[in-house]
């Protein structure tokens, strides 16, 4: 699963409109045209888009969506958000995390949802820190169920 693929989905399970999509990436630091957003959701073939979404535009994404749901930061000179290197499902868990203003209750309440059951270990350790000793990568099964029980959550489907 790439980047268009989780903005794909993502975009699907929380019903965001094109214009929605255009702030959200703008609040996340990237300026787009409402065509751009299109062309990177639409499929040339199987697997390519017309618009490749790069690691920093999917992350300035994620970052503007905790903006748009939960406010900037006030009084702070630092970064509102930094750029992170790593396991972009990990990532892209963490952020709607803290977005969507879920505990982990929650997210595993999401993937029972969608038929995966995780144990509450197993979804503190995708949520920690690469390089911790007990992190553990997560896999395209876990995103892809994840934003499947955000999608009936949500959308009611």
């Amino acid at each position: 699963m790439n980047h268009n693929d989780r903005l794909t989905r993502l975009r699907y399970a929380l019903d965001i409109k094109d214009m929605d999509m255009v702030k959200i990436f703008e609040l996340g630091g990237v300026t787009v045209t409402k065509d751009e957003v299109r062309e990177m959701l639409k499929k040339i073939d199987t697997e390519n888009y017309e618009i490749e979404l790069t690691d920093e535009n999917f992350e300035r994404f994620l970052n503007g969506m905790i903006i748009s749901q939960r406010g900037a930061r006030e009084g702070s000179d630092k970064p509102i958000l930094e750029l992170h290197k790593g396991n972009a499902n990990n990532l892209m868990l963490k952020k709607l995390k803290i977005a969507l203003s879920l505990t982990s209750e929650d997210m595993l309440a999401l993937l029972d949802q969608a038929g995966v059951t995780v144990s509450k270990g197993e979804m503190g350790a995708i949520l920690r820190k690469e390089g911790h000793r007990n992190y553990k990568p997560c896999g395209d099964k876990y995103a892809r169920n994840f934003l499947k029980g955000l999608m009936l959550q949500y959308r009611g489907e």
